[in-house]
């Protein structure tokens, strides 16, 4: 949905690949199961720096680690800091007219912006297991949307230019962790009050029966929340549009009419069917 809020500049470019940028968005998550490197990239527990996390915690990456040392930074998560590295590259790739690089790039800084908009990608209690209320992650970031996400407005107007691409990342993800006390508060209200029998129904899909959250109870948290899901869904695709049209802004703005029609490489296939082949025989580092 992205590629609706670029430019023309930029539009016919995305258009034509839209189909590689939607099947390549959720790369950074199979890479989970199979690099290490690769989970803290997701998350943020900013509230593991204090009451106060963001004037305690420095914008910038070498600070960061000078303040706390790489491996804390790790074990807390680094997304702020690892979408304006991926920002880097991407506008990088557009310097170079790299198509692979680009949309490469492009379905990745999409993924992470995204997860920077997910309250519960800013927490310790990134599932709910410190107050009894496991299972809420996925609850708000897939059961909400795959019920009521057709019916949300996404028409979001058009991509502008960041000035300053690493303060905007940490003012999404201040959003995001401001909006973390109504998930968690307004969930267990909830469930205080809500029959225990009907918080959970079996769900059919294909030839697969699971539990899952109960259409009833979800319509309820779905209204309490009034509008937060959409409004955070709207934001973060709006925000990957404008990083991507400022990933181009800021490579010069190189006309990408010669590469519409330019098809990925075979080894940037065969080098993101590995990865998906690793993920049959891989663990995940943090389950949410």
């Amino acid at each position: 949905m992205a590629c609706f809020t670029l430019p023309p500049e930029l539009f016919g470019f995305y258009k034509q690949h839209i189909d590689f940028l939607t099947e390549h968005a959720v790369d950074p998550d199979k890479r989970r199961y199979s690099d290490k490197e690769e989970p803290p990239r997701h998350y943020i527990d900013i509230d593991h720096y204090g009451l106060h996390p963001f004037d305690s915690v420095p914008k910038f990456w070498k600070n960061a680690v000078a303040k706390y040392t790489e491996d804390t930074l790790k074990s807390y998560g680094i997304v702020p800091w690892h979408i304006n590295a991926m920002m880097f590259r991407l506008t990088e790739a557009f310097k170079t007219m790299d198509v692979d690089r680009i949309l490469y790039y492009s379905a990745n800084i999409g993924h992470y912006i995204g997860d920077a908009h997910v309250p519960l990608h800013c927490t310790e209690n990134y599932n709910g297991q410190m107050t009894n209320q496991s299972g809420i992650h996925g609850f708000w970031e897939s059961r909400l949307p795959e019920l009521f996400g057709d019916d949300y407005d996404y028409f979001l107007g058009r991509a502008e230019y960041v000035e300053n691409i690493q303060m905007d990342i940490w003012r999404f993800v201040k959003d995001s962790f401001s909006a973390l006390d109504s998930v968690l508060s307004f969930e267990k209200k909830l469930n205080e009050s809500f029959p225990k029998d009907r918080k959970y129904s079996n769900e059919t899909k294909g030839a697969i029966t699971s539990k899952v959250y109960s259409q009833e109870y979800a319509t309820m948290f779905h209204v309490q929340l009034d509008g937060q899901v959409e409004r955070r869904l709207r934001a973060a695709i709006l925000d990957v549009g404008c990083f991507w049209y400022t990933a181009w802004v800021n490579a010069g703005s190189p006309d990408l009419i010669p590469l519409n029609d330019k098809a990925v490489s075979d080894s940037l296939t065969k080098e993101l069917n590995a990865v998906s082949e690793k993920l049959e025989n891989g663990l995940s580092i943090r389950e949410e």
